[in-house]
């Protein structure tokens, strides 16, 4: 169950790591670079959570 859960909480991260990541190309390409800027920081920090929850669910429901 401990699995399923950090995998689903992975999954939710990555997605809204690629609406983050969305946003901030259509703030790029809209010739708002502030926006764009900061939609990719938000999207970095959100892909660095999503690639952690995702390993470290890995690491931690290893048996052994």
């Amino acid at each position: 169950m401990k699995k399923a859960l950090g995998f689903l909480a992975g999954l939710g991260l990555l997605a809204l790591s690629a609406a983050a990541a969305r946003t901030a190309s259509l703030g790029w390409g809209g010739g708002h670079s502030d926006v764009g800027f900061w939609w990719t920081v938000i999207a970095s920090f959100l892909g660095i959570a999503a690639v952690g929850a995702l390993v470290g669910t890995v690491i931690h429901s290893r048996s052994g």
